[in-house]
């Protein structure tokens, strides 16, 4: 692998930039370095990765957007800018239409198991194929625990969802939204809290571990804990140029620990919504479950979910009815 200086042209990397040694590799993230798929995930992983290869492959890690926003860490790979970055495949659904699949609800019950499902279908098929496409190597994949609503008020059967303004993510959980009776709007997740705060925004779709990172719990009152409102998945990502001039051992590295370092954030975020749910109700946030008759109408009202993303963003085809019949056997709906 050629000697390469990184052509970072963001202003935060100003003084950052600079000659990186053949082994260590350039890795664009956007998230903060605390937040829990950093620690237990991305930085896991490299940590991993260092020690398999005694030093072999190292990082030049750049968090919270240093390197690129996140709807361009997937260019920055491409271009050459990063040898790596974690991908958030929602901000390419143009791109990657069938790996927006993960936002449908219903679709696994935990990280745990979303990510078992998600890891599988990446070793071959369409999701993976996607992301070849545009000359990136997928190393590993995970997903966020099931999206939960918090709000204001507290939301159950689809008549108090009518006409609110939910934040969803993606296309994909929008329709999510919509079938409720809501209007889904896209922001990111540093826009949120100041969106409910100052009333653009009704409620919000997002996964109970994530929450911490963004203190979302101190501007709502009302938090589900047994929806399934769709996911959300990552994917670490390698240049195809760089991967194809790594050593067979670094590969396998990268790969094995990779198959780790997803279960083990899968896991960690499974782990803490217990102590976070805890944390919230005792200052005083109402961290309900939609009892079995809102269950059941949500439920049904979400039912043709999955059919119009079928027929609206996987074109009706065999390989989007592949990656949809790959989370079958533990849909929830």
């Amino acid at each position: 692998m050629k000697l390469r200086t990184l052509a970072l042209a963001s202003a935060a990397l100003i003084g950052l930039a600079g000659t990186v040694s053949a082994e260590s590799l350039s890795i664009g993230d956007w998230q903060s370095p605390t937040h829990i798929v950093s620690v237990e995930g991305t930085t896991h992983w490299m940590k991993a990765v260092e020690e398999a290869t005694g030093g072999e492959i190292t990082f030049e890690h750049f968090p919270a957007e240093q390197a690129a926003k996140a709807n361009a860490l997937l260019d920055a790979v491409k271009n050459g800018i990063l040898d790596a970055a974690l991908i958030g495949p929602s901000y390419h659904s143009e791109l990657m239409p069938l790996n927006s699949v993960i936002g449908l609800p219903g679709l696994y019950g935990s990280a745990t198991e979303g990510t078992e499902a998600l890891q599988a279908m990446f070793e071959d098929g369409p999701l993976r194929d996607e992301f070849t496409a545009q000359g990136v190597v997928p190393i590993f994949a995970f997903v966020l625990p099931p999206y939960q609503v918090l709000a204001k008020a507290r939301l159950g059967a689809p008549a108090d969802w009518e006409g609110l303004d939910i934040r969803t993510s993606g296309a994909t959980q929008g329709l999510t939204a919509r079938s409720l009776g809501a209007v889904g709007i896209s922001l990111p997740g540093p826009e949120i809290y100041t969106a409910v705060e100052r009333g653009r925004l009704d409620g919000i779709l997002f996964p109970l571990a994530s929450v911490p990172a963004y203190k979302l719990n101190e501007v709502v009152s009302h938090i589900s804990t047994n929806g399934a409102f769709g996911g959300y998945s990552f994917v670490v990502v390698v240049s195809q140029s760089v991967w194809d001039g790594l050593s067979d051992e670094a590969k396998t590295a990268m790969i094995d620990a990779g198959k780790e370092a997803a279960m083990n954030v899968a896991k960690a975020q499974d782990d803490s919504i217990g102590t976070l749910l805890e944390e919230w109700k005792a200052a005083g946030v109402d961290t309900y479950e939609l009892t079995d008759e809102e269950l059941s109408a949500v439920n049904t009202a979400l039912e043709e979910v999955s059919a119009d993303w079928l027929a609206r963003i996987g074109g009706g085809s065999d390989a989007a009815q592949t990656v949809l019949d790959g989370f079958k056997p533990m849909n929830m709906n």
